[in-house]
């Protein structure tokens, strides 16, 4: 991103015509997603919103489709903790749609008490990481027949202060809710740029690019997390501290629609320890760029999903 782009203080105002791209959002009903959802439609997307229960997204597409008469909405269900329900989605997609322009990987769990996926992974690092990996390998097809195809992996400021705890992924040792969280979100920073690395390598044209959206008040902190958590995070800290979603959303939409973004750039706010803010280039952790580890998470994805990524090169 340059100088001058970041002096605009870019806002969703700024984002180019969508009309005729096609994007799934994950986790599109509420919070980030909706906003993502909201502000793509606006500018002529044809978005498909990806979501666990359909009535509320059904409820979230009738909101925008008030707004703005004639948007392109189409709502799917979508269970990330679910490897199956991803399997389903995806080969539902490929029926419907010859291609997909952006794939947003926004959905995600906080920090809620140890609970076991339906494959028996630890929730947390199964729907903000292992389902995000499955979809995208099992759409990454439909991505690179797209126009400026990109995928865009939603991260988290807290990706800096964790590590992989490839010993005890499950938690059955030493599970804590944020802790585990935070490891989820330096799985996405790790998955999302090793990601780009491979899809460069093969000179394929899908962009993968990574986003964080700050500190932003959405139900996310408010819904499974423990009890301590949601009164620190939710009662106190997002009246405080947090922005609305709508600004929480635009590192996101940035790194679905500028033109000059790069693949395996991070996007994240401009603000006080990038809380809030414009979207601008921000730092990745050391431990999300470090081949070894990207190496041995991607294998280790591979086999618990059951998803190998066919990355083509460039026709």
């Amino acid at each position: 991103m340059t100088k001058q782009a970041k002096q605009q203080q870019w806002t969703a105002e700024q984002m180019p015509d969508q009309t005729g791209r096609v994007f799934v959002v994950t986790g599109a009903n509420s919070g980030l997603g909706l906003a993502t959802t909201r502000a793509l439609a606006h500018r002529g997307g044809h978005v498909i919103l990806a979501v666990r229960d359909e009535e509320k997204g059904r409820r979230a597409a009738a909101g925008i489709t008030a707004e703005r008469p004639g948007a392109r909405l189409e709502v799917r269900r979508l269970d990330l903790a679910d490897l199956d329900s991803v399997r389903v989605f995806s080969e539902r997609l490929h029926a419907d749609h010859p291609r997909l322009d952006v794939l947003i990987n926004n959905a995600g769990v906080m920090a809620p008490p140890r609970s076991l996926s339906a494959q028996a992974h630890e929730l947390q690092f199964a729907c903000n990481h292992l389902g995000h990996f499955a979809l995208t390998g099992l759409l990454l097809d439909l991505l690179t027949a797209g126009r400026d195809p990109r995928v865009v992996t939603v991260s988290s400021v807290n990706h800096r202060k964790a590590s992989l705890r490839f010993d005890d992924l499950a938690g059955e040792r030493t599970y804590t809710p944020m802790g585990f969280y935070n490891q989820s979100k330096l799985a996405n920073a790790v998955f999302g740029y090793e990601l780009h690395r491979r899809l460069a390598g093969a000179g394929s044209p899908v962009r993968s690019v990574l986003a964080h959206p700050g500190y932003t008040a959405t139900s996310l902190q408010m819904k499974e997390t423990t009890g301590l958590l949601r009164f620190a995070l939710g009662r106190i800290g997002n009246p405080l501290f947090a922005q609305t979603p709508a600004r929480g959303a635009l590192p996101q939409l940035f790194a679905a629609t500028a033109p000059n973004v790069a693949g395996g750039q991070f996007i994240g706010p401009d603000g006080a320890a990038e809380l809030r803010g414009a979207p601008t280039l921000v730092p990745l952790a050391p431990a999300a760029a470090d081949g070894a580890t990207a190496r041995r998470l991607w294998e280790l994805s591979e086999r618990m999903t059951g998803v190998r990524f066919a990355i083509p090169a460039a026709a």
